[in-house]
Parts: C-alpha cells; structure tokens; sequence
C-alpha cells in the first residue's frame, strides 16, 4: 500500500482538532483529519457561546482579557479563509431575580477589570414585549456566538475537497508506532494528536488522564417574528440561529446512559421555556452531546510522556468557543518546537493531582 508522508496525523474534528490543524496549517505543515462523523459531538450540539462572565458570583472566566481578543481574530480569519460568517458579537441578556442578585451585579460592576464585560441593558422591548419579566437585567459585553456547526462542517468540506479528510472510526490496537512517528489508513507521520473530546474517555494511550463526560441535551425552536438579536440568559440560555430558530439549553447531566436525547431532558428545557415565554414556538429539534470535563476546568494538552509520537489536545468543556483558538494556537507552537507548555494546561499537572489524590 503506497503510505502518504504527513507532517501530523489528528484524530477527531470537533472544535479542538479543527483550530489545531488551522494554526498547523498556517504554519505551512500537512495534516491529515480523521473524524467518525459523530453527530452528536459536544461541537456540533452547542450553542457556541462566548461569555467572559459566568456563574453565581459573576467571576471573569479564567485568562478571558487574554482569550477574548485572540478568539476574535481567529474566528474572523477562518470566516475570510473559507468564505463563511460564523461568528456573531451579540450582548447576553442576563435576568435578576431578586434585590441580591440586582445588588450583586451592581457591585461586581463597580470592580477593577469589569467595567468592559458589565452594562446597563439596551434594546429590552422586544425581550420585554416576548418574555415573563424578571426582577431585574444586566447586559454582558463583548460577548459572541460561534456557528460551531458551520465552521465545522465547511471546514470538513475543504479537507476533504484536498483529500486530508478520512471518515472514519479509529481502531487503537491499528496503529503502527515506532520511534519515527504513527502511520495509520495509509499515512504516516510523525505525530498523531487525539482531539477526541468525551471520547478520550475510551483512548488507552491516556486512560490515566482525569478527565470525563457531562451530558448535554438542547432544543431547536422555531419563533416566528419575534427577531431577537440579544441572547437571553433566564434560567436557561436561548440564543437566536437566525431564520427564526434559537437555540435553548442546555441541561447538563453527569450520569448518563448514552449520547441520546431523553425525554426527560426534552420535558426540563420545555418547562423553562414554559416558564419564560409569552409567545408560541414550535419544537424542531432535540439534540444531545457528551462535553468532555475537567476538574479544574482547563483543558488537557501534552505529548504522552513515553510514547512522543502520541499527543493530545482536550478537555476545552463548556467554554470551548473561547479557550480553543489561544490554546490550539500555543500547542501548535510547542509540536512545532517553537514554544514551552504551559504548565497551567499541561497533563503533568492532571496526572500528578490524580496520583496525590489516590
């Protein structure tokens, strides 16, 4: 069999895996992409979003005055790289549910760093005018939303259209490594990087990582006319897809039996919307996906300490639209010899917690 020289073999092309092999490539390397077509990837279910302050106690998110800007350019540049508009700046809408949370908001505005992400509410009359009213709002700035599925998918189309897009699953026993590097399906290279996401969980070559999957099920509603260009958060986020869908989620659950979407799920998301609109919407869809976990909430990057030829680049969770391009940009740079790890995303860091903990 005539075996194909590559510069880096990746396995799985969701979001982590696309923006590695787009810095890659911008580097000048040949890569070659092999992905099992799992629709239901955590990638290819979630809303995309970019939020640089999160939770109860309204914390910037880890790195985000840092994350933001890169995030920005990055997306851009693909929109121009393959003639698509996948990512959109829109505020999130953010409801107050009593005099605390109103307090807490108007304090953590007050705070150094925070004036850029936090604001007065602008353009409330149509979420007003659609929606059960809260005690109270208040606007997130500088925030977006990244068509996950159309960068994805326009992204698979352009590989493939170069033949360096191979549909299929992986066999782990198939992999023929030797001190010069992995060759498998007819390539050969000198690293395989897994960009596998909860998938990673089934890898043998990093079963010791700590990493796991939380369960996610979202709806696909269609509300005609009410042309919403913020993105709600009011228990549940509801983000518009355009053409009058939203998107609406997501739950998240850490026992599952599959990557299926359940009834139960449907019936929670249906009860906040019941909750929460005023207005009639029609369900199109019901989608799940498995988001890959880590305890600390930074992704797992790094060679496998015995096996070089082996890598991986994982673990990016909920906040994956805006920790991916920084972070498959810097190893990009550290397989290419150009850069250091960062300690802070380096598996030595999960490995050796996980054996202090045991």
């Amino acid at each position: 069999m005539n075996v194909k020289k590559v510069d880096f073999i990746i396995v799985g092309q969701g979001l982590a895996g696309t923006l590695l092999a787009h810095f890659l490539k911008k580097e000048g390397c040949q890569t070659v992409i092999i992905d099992n077509g799992h629709r239901t990837c955590a990638s290819k279910v979630a809303a995309g979003l970019i939020n640089p302050v999160t939770g109860r106690r309204l914390v910037k998110s880890w790195m985000i005055d840092e994350l933001l800007p890169f995030a920005r350019q990055t997306y851009r540049e693909i929109e121009q790289h393959l003639g698509i508009f996948c990512y959109h700046e829109r505020p999130i809408l953010r409801a107050l549910f009593n005099h605390r949370e109103e307090n807490d908001w108007l304090a953590r505005t007050a705070h150094p760093g925070y004036e850029a992400y936090l604001g007065e509410p602008e353009n409330l009359e149509r979420i007003l005018r659609d929606t059960e009213p809260a005690f109270a709002y208040g606007e997130l700035k500088q925030t977006g939303q990244v068509d996950l599925p159309l960068l994805l998918d326009s992204y698979a189309a352009h590989w493939q259209a170069q033949g360096k897009y191979l549909l299929q699953e992986v066999i782990y026993s198939d992999l023929v490594i030797t001190p010069a590097g992995v060759t498998y399906a007819g390539f050969t290279a000198p690293q395989l990087v897994f960009c596998e996401g909860a998938g990673a969980l089934q890898n043998p070559y990093f079963k010791n990582l700590p990493s796991g999957g939380a369960k996610g099920e979202v709806l696909i509603v269609h509300i005609p006319k009410i042309d919403w260009q913020q993105i709600l958060k009011h228990r549940v986020f509801i983000a518009p897809l355009g053409d009058d869908l939203y998107w609406v989620g997501a739950t998240y659950n850490w026992k599952y039996a599959n990557d299926q979407p359940t009834a139960e799920g449907a019936t929670y998301l249906q009860e906040r919307l019941a909750d929460i609109l005023r207005v009639p919407y029609t369900l199109v869809g019901h989608r799940a996906g498995i988001r890959p976990t880590v305890k600390d909430r930074r992704p797992l990057i790094g060679i496998h300490p015995e096996i070089p030829a082996l890598a991986i680049f994982n673990g990016l969770g909920t906040k994956g639209a805006s920790l991916g391009p920084f972070w498959a940009y810097h190893f990009g740079q550290v397989l290419l010899q150009k850069g250091n790890l960062d300690p802070a995303v380096s598996i030595a860091r999960a490995v050796t917690t996980s054996a202090e903990e045991d």
